[in-house]
């Protein structure tokens, strides 16, 4: 895969980069780069998010793409990779930061993603052409270029001492936006979030929360319509879903219908884009 080198003024879209503290003289990509500045955010989090972070990560990160957000991440194990895949799920485009230099792409165990990444369309960037001034220090630099390239920054989940309140930091220093989904105040993985919620974060449970804020022209004159089905079970089924019930049992019972009506309820409700499957009989509107 070919290596270019640019300035950030160069490009239409990094030009942001120009303005945030210390900004990067080059920056390396393989890929392709949006050809226009487009309404972006960063989406980052824990590197062993529960079942709950995975959730909101593909659905937060699904529902921007769908309306043509740039998603940036930095790559990385859990929350990172989690948003890449569910953007390029979406269609959409997604920008992955490394703190190393390419051609390499790190985590080894990403690179797969990596290359999907570009395949899809979208771009890998990394500020250092070598690797020789690379340390612990150089993933909280690569945050400030993960922030500095979005309009505003998402966590969804993230511990007490998670690296991902550096970026955090980074995007408030930057006069971004920060928005964090709430998590229980009994987990751990969420204490981080709720913290930042504590000092003034904004809370994020849509996507739509977001694009209030940093792109409303994606929302004006779209009806904020309820997904429904094409028959009545399939409409109660999806009622249910809108409710909050998630656990096939259960939906079963609401909506009074057969285990064989249900699973062909469900089996087209998913084929259709409607729903997906979280696994162990767990299901949720996409």
């Amino acid at each position: 895969m070919k290596i270019n080198k640019i300035s950030p003024q160069d490009s239409v879209y990094t030009k942001v980069l120009t303005h945030i503290a210390k900004p990067p003289k080059s920056l390396y990509f393989i890929g392709n780069l949006p050809k226009d500045r487009k309404p972006t955010v960063a989406i980052v989090g824990t590197r062993k998010p529960t079942a709950y972070g995975r959730e909101v990560t593909e659905t937060l990160a699904n529902n921007l793409a769908k309306r043509g957000v740039v998603v940036v991440s930095g790559l990385a194990l859990g929350v990172d990779a989690i948003a890449h895949n569910a953007t390029l799920d979406a269609g959409g485009t997604t920008i992955a930061v490394l703190a190393n230099a390419l051609p390499a792409i790190q985590p080894s165990t990403n690179r797969n993603l990596g290359e999907r990444i570009v395949r899809e369309g979208g771009a890998i960037i990394c500020e250092h052409s070598d690797d020789s001034a690379f340390g612990s220090w150089s993933f909280l630099e690569r945050n400030r270029i993960v922030a500095g390239l979005a309009d505003a920054i998402i966590i969804t989940e993230a511990a007490q001492r998670s690296g991902t309140l550096n970026t955090a930091a980074r995007a408030l220093d930057q006069g971004k936006e920060v928005f964090v989904v709430p998590g229980n105040i009994s987990s751990p993985m969420s204490a981080g979030c709720n913290q930042l919620l504590k000092q003034g974060a904004r809370v994020a449970t849509m996507a739509e929360d977001i694009l209030e804020v940093i792109a409303p022209e994606l929302l004006r004159g779209q009806e904020q319509r309820l997904a429904l089905g094409n028959t009545p079970l399939e409409t109660a089924v999806v009622q249910c879903l809108q409710s909050g019930i998630r656990d096939g049992d259960e939906i079963q019972t609401t909506v009074g219908c057969s285990a064989t009506d249900l699973s062909v309820a469900l089996t087209m409700l998913e084929v259709n884009g409607s729903i997906r499957a979280l696994g162990a009989n767990q299901w949720t509107l996409r």
